[in-house]
């Protein structure tokens, strides 16, 4: 009986799905399947009742994992300390995060992390879904904006701010915005979420809100792709500033109402870019790490996300 079907039992335990376990350990489903008919063979007697709707454990399948998921806890503890006391992390690290933070936040990171930590390997899973990183064993997710109280322990990395710009070519060719208002009467790039497809809200330095009906001919549910739609000359857009702080930077881009913290509809202008963790109380090392070193990249960064 190795330890390695012991976990994947107590795992499908846990999630109530053969088919979560193999997505989260990267195995076919008939993989996870013939572990738990080995395990039952080995042991003599069936650990689940199956049907095609509900997996629910036998009698002598809830005695056994009572009295083995302490073990497999105290091996995963166990595992981790060893860890701890190298001071090498190593094994696989499992992240999700969105797609546009992905590709132009963490993946630049990636070639000197590997770099400093060669026992490591990264799964980066890029997605605008909000994933459950319990049930698809993810070791940490990195998420925006509004954070939802989802039971998870988030760390804050940087507070994010959105910014209203466009090109230099759409501002020459059309009417000027020197207020909130006047975006009534240009193309804004919109997202096609509740709070951000019809009104953006506006506070002037004294605290004021504006709430501004916004319209146009572009909506589009990647941000990456409202950007270049911006850069292309199509629109005046909302986007966060650590997307597109390279473009203002360069001049491809021009903030439009800098006087103005800007923000959608829900007037949340309290944003930010989170860490979020499935347990307080066991962070890897591996993940202590990458959380740390992502951290210090978005500090120093020129055009800081923040």
């Amino acid at each position: 009986m190795d330890t390695s079907s012991l976990e994947i039992f107590v795992e499908v335990v846990r999630h109530g799905s053969f088919s979560a376990v193999a997505r989260g350990r990267g195995l076919d489903p008939s993989v996870v399947s013939r572990t738990i008919r080995s395990l039952e063979t080995e042991l003599g007697g069936r650990l689940f009742q199956r049907t095609t709707r509900r997996l629910a454990l036998t009698e002598a399948g809830t005695v056994f994992f009572d009295r083995i998921v302490p073990v497999v806890d105290d091996l995963a503890r166990a595992r981790l300390s060893v860890a701890e006391i190298s001071g090498r992390p190593a094994g696989k690290l499992r992240v999700t995060t969105s797609v546009s933070l992905g590709e132009h936040g963490l993946v630049p990171l990636l070639p000197r992390f590997m770099e400093l930590y060669p026992d490591l390997a990264v799964d980066l899973n890029l997605s605008d879904a909000v994933i459950d990183i319990v049930a698809e064993r993810f070791d940490m997710a990195i998420r925006l904006g509004y954070l939802a109280d989802s039971g998870l322990v988030a760390s804050r990395l940087v507070t994010t701010r959105y910014v209203v710009a466009a090109s230099p070519d759409y501002l020459a060719a059309h009417e000027p915005i020197t207020a909130p208002g006047d975006l009534r009467r240009h193309d804004c790039l919109r997202f096609p979420y509740p709070g951000f497809r019809t009104h953006w809200t506006f506070r002037d330095g004294n605290g004021e809100l504006t709430e501004v009906p916004v319209n146009g001919r572009v909506v589009i549910s990647s941000a990456v792709a409202l950007q270049n739609c911006a850069l292309a000359g199509m629109g005046v857009s909302l986007l966060a500033e650590w997307l597109i702080g390279e473009h203002l930077q360069s001049g491809r881009l021009v903030r439009i109402l800098g006087d103005y913290d800007a923000a959608p509809a829900s007037g949340n202008f309290d944003t930010a870019i989170w860490f979020v963790y499935p347990s307080r109380t066991q962070i890897p090392l591996k993940v202590r790490v990458f959380s740390e070193f992502v951290r210090d990249a978005f500090r120093s960064r020129a055009v800081a996300p923040a």
